[in-house]
């Protein structure tokens, strides 16, 4: 009876996961990514509005800013019209002025706030392109390394079948007692749940980069270089003042601190006169369009603010605060750099000689599995000895797939730190 049971468990085998997706490379994935990104796509409007914040700061020092109205209106009874000068019912008036601040302390530091807002909008937009890049890279390697896994199961899986042939025919032949059998079909049966949740996971992994990049189904990752992990090139010093300087997040801060910085300067310059050349040309009418007589006019304006009910002292409370909260910001991520890079760096270190010793474990693994094997058939070990050499080479190849995608990732969060891509190499944009 048990081994009609047997006979059925090795029939009953899963098939291999099969992959009808779609399949894109690490490269067209970030590509992709970064199109549909929503937080990339906000990060882009905000350039986009910083420039124009700059043209326009720039453009009041060459042009005046001017304003057009016209209006008509019909009365009751006829009255002196001082404009045309003769009794009329309706008046129609057009207007045309034109401005120009000769000093206004808001608009020089305006020069200064909008330069800042775009090197810090600029940075922030380099900043979420790498993160972009780096949430698209994990979904990537997850594919990966799901498949992999996923194959790492369907070794273990058979090779508990074949360990299961062989137990069967020493049953079978006298020279095995029936629970190594027993031993077997329960190793047979775990591989086979492993297989089917490593399985369920990769069509998951699937989904989700086919989500990342716009596709309404699952989408397969093309295989990348297993080449062994390269040395940094930088050492822990240099990336951390590289972070410091050319980091994405620590350039947008200086810049926000700095805009913060400018615009209190230009709230506190509310307490300075404003001088501004004023030019008015003014038509009058009973028609459209007004013709009957013009008046054109042109006068230098100065105005000294005394008070405003406290709402320029507010203004420049509120101003100050949000400066000091910018620098405390600024200080902190420059307080933070030491340790976020050191644990990046540590990150890829410890990932990349975890790599050099899993291989060395799995050739280790493979090697002991063999020798176990053999001596098994050779009848002088138990099934316990085999079983245990199973499960070693399965963890130790698991343990290596593990480790090499984490490197990976390891070495996108530290470029996503720094802004910069520390191996040309690499098949990303």
């Amino acid at each position: 009876m048990i081994h009609g049971f047997l006979f059925a468990l090795q029939l009953g085998a899963p098939p291999p996961p099969a992959s009808a997706a779609p399949r894109v490379t690490l490269e067209q994935a970030i590509a992709r990514a970064t199109r549909l990104d929503p937080n990339y796509l906000r990060a882009l409007g905000q350039v986009d509005n910083a420039e124009w914040g700059r043209r326009a700061a720039l453009v009041v020092f060459v042009l005046p800013s001017l304003t057009a109205s016209i209006d008509g209106t019909k009365y009751s009874t006829e009255f002196f019209n001082i404009g045309t000068g003769r009794n009329q019912a309706e008046a129609v008036n057009a207007t045309i002025q034109a401005r120009y601040d000769l000093f206004s302390a808001p608009k020089f530091s305006d020069l200064g706030r909008t330069r800042a807002e775009l090197e810090s909008a600029e940075a922030t937009e380099l900043e979420q392109r790498f993160r972009t890049a780096l949430f698209t890279e994990s979904d990537y390697y997850a594919v990966l390394q799901n498949q992999e896994l996923s194959r790492v199961a369907a070794d273990r899986t058979r090779r508990a079948e074949e360990g299961l042939g062989i137990a069967r025919a020493r049953v079978v032949s006298g020279a095995a007692v029936q629970s190594d059998s027993l031993q077997l079909v329960l190793e047979l049966t775990q591989a086979r749940t492993d297989q089917l949740r490593r399985d369920a996971a990769l069509r998951v992994a699937r989904l989700q980069l086919g989500r990342r990049i716009g596709e309404a189904g699952p989408v397969d990752a093309e295989p990348v270089d297993t080449a062994e992990a390269p040395e940094l090139p930088i050492g822990v010093d240099d990336a951390v003042r590289l972070a410091v300087t050319q980091g994405p997040q620590y350039r947008a801060a200086r810049a926000s601190e700095r805009a913060a910085s400018s615009f209190l300067q230009g709230q506190r310059g509310q307490y300075l006169p404003q001088v501004s050349l004023v030019g008015t040309d003014v038509r009058f009418d009973d028609s459209f369009f007004p013709s009957a007589r013009n008046v054109s006019s042109i006068s230098l304006s100065v105005s000294l603010p005394i008070w405003d009910d406290g709402r320029r002292e507010l203004a420049i409370s509120q101003a100050r605060v949000n400066r000091d909260v910018s620098r405390a910001i600024r200080e902190d991520l420059e307080r933070a750099a030491l340790p976020d890079v050191t644990q990046a760096v540590e990150a890829y270190v410890t990932a990349r000689a975890t790599t050099e010793l899993s291989s060395t474990g799995v050739l280790v693994a493979r090697e002991n599995y063999r020798v176990q094997e053999s001596r098994y058939r050779a009848g002088s070990t138990t099934i316990l000895d085999v079983l245990d050499a199973q499960i070693r080479l399965t963890q130790s190849e698991a343990d290596l797939v593990q480790a090499r995608y984490a490197a990976r990732l390891a070495l996108a969060g530290l470029e996503a730190i720094l802004g910069h891509r520390l191996f040309t190499n690499r098949d990303v944009p």
